[in-house]
């Protein structure tokens, strides 16, 4: 039994961290093909350029030709000259491996790079849909709220008609008819912004585009899969791999070298005499050793060492930082938590009192605008809920933009 709850146990959990996966990888389609297709093309330079660098230590061909002609002397010369020749560095005390894995740290950081400026987009883009269907939600709510204030500006109208008020009980009413009216209006305009910049970054069409419900992750899982901590990171071997390809550049150096070189010339005294042509050709091939002796050696090295430390102490700060934030997040979740069980006690006050309200509306002594307000104000309580529902998401939404486990 205890094995079978085991099991269970596990795929419970491996359910939940596939469900996360599954909400991450869906993420990308919220932002436009055009854009998707650039962060495509930046992750194939990435490659082209990492295969460029680590290529780098072939040494090419070279290829030459020259013609000349020229008549000193009344004679008549025509020269040229051609020769293929080589200069491959077979050995660089170790310059060359470390150059080739500078190179795949280099593209892995890059590729990073291009990671983090992607999610930020995809942020952005889910971001502003979670808060246009907010907004909605806030215009239903502001509608509620503004028939409530018209109620009440009924009521003190007729308060004030009976001389039960005063003028300034009415002033007070119309001016928060006015208030909650011109609340609606910029809760308007607000929307029409984020829809432009939704569509600005994103091929969905906003008004049928559903937001994605996205699952709370642990801080284990968060680092694990963090891709600034991980861009970071890839820094370190970026960082030291450079260090030793600078180190490498002032040792020893021997090369390959070999050619093939042709000449011809031709000489013409007159126009009526002969001709005299030469021609040869010969190859060359060798061993070449080097070292540079420079004043700046010292400086240089210790240039790149000093980067390799640096982003060691960048990683162990960006960790603090990122548990920092998380921690935060889970904090500003719990607060709206609290903010939603606080609407729901809220609305269930609410219906006690409309269902008492009712019965008194039925014997007499409540009138309708009592029910009108109470049924308002219930459903004002049920849409405050969904609104704090999507600020726990926008909450989450922090996470998922450097959370990247892909399936």
């Amino acid at each position: 039994m205890k094995v079978l709850n085991l099991s269970i146990a596990l795929l419970l959990i491996c359910s939940s961290l596939l469900t996360a996966q599954e909400i991450n990888a869906n993420l990308e389609a919220y932002i436009s093909e055009p854009k998707t297709k650039q962060f495509s093309l930046d992750y194939e330079k990435n490659e082209a350029e990492s295969s460029k660098l680590r290529d780098s230590w072939i040494a090419p061909l070279n290829l030459q030709y020259s013609y000349s002609k020229s008549n000193p002397y009344e004679s008549v010369q025509t020269n040229e000259y051609a020769a293929i020749k080589m200069d491959q560095p077979i050995f660089q005390s170790g310059g060359i491996y470390y150059g080739i894995k500078f190179a795949e740290a280099s593209r892995v950081y890059a590729n990073y790079s291009v990671d983090v400026a992607k999610r930020k987009l995809v942020k952005d883009a889910v971001s502003l849909l979670m808060q246009i269907k907010q907004t909605d939600l806030k215009v239903e709510r502001q509608h509620l709220q503004i028939k409530n204030s018209e109620i009440n500006l009924e009521l003190k109208k007729e308060q004030y008609l009976n001389g039960q008020l005063d003028s300034g009980f009415l002033d007070n009413a119309v001016i928060e008819k006015n208030t909650v009216t011109q609340a609606l209006y910029d809760i308007e305009t607000n929307k029409e912004k984020l829809i432009s910049k939704f569509q600005a970054i994103s091929d969905m069409p906003y008004a049928s585009a559903a937001i994605p419900q996205l699952e709370i992750l642990n801080e284990e899982e968060f680092l694990k899969y963090n891709i600034v901590l991980n861009l970071s990171q890839s820094e370190i071997e970026k960082s030291r791999y450079s260090k030793n390809v600078t180190i490498a550049k002032y040792l020893p150096k021997i090369s390959l070298t070999a050619g093939y070189n042709w000449s011809k010339s031709n000489q013409q005294y007159t126009p009526t005499s002969p001709s005299i042509s030469t021609e040869r050709d010969y190859y060359d091939y060798g061993v070449k050793a080097s070292m540079p002796i420079d004043i700046n050696t010292y400086r240089d090295v210790e240039s790149s060492r000093i980067d390799f430390l640096k982003s060691k102490v960048v990683v162990i700060d960006k960790k603090r930082e990122l548990s920092a934030l998380f921690e935060q997040v889970m904090q500003n979740i719990k607060n709206l938590e609290k903010k939603k069980s606080l609407s729901v006690q809220n609305k269930e006050l609410y219906q006690k009192l409309l269902d008492d309200t009712k019965e008194l509306f039925q014997a007499g002594y409540k009138t309708s605008y009592d029910v009108d307000i109470l049924e308002n104000s219930v459903i004002i309580q049920d849409l405050d809920v969904k609104i704090y529902e999507i600020d726990k998401q926008l909450e989450l939404l922090t996470l998922y933009e450097m959370y990247k486990h892909e399936i």
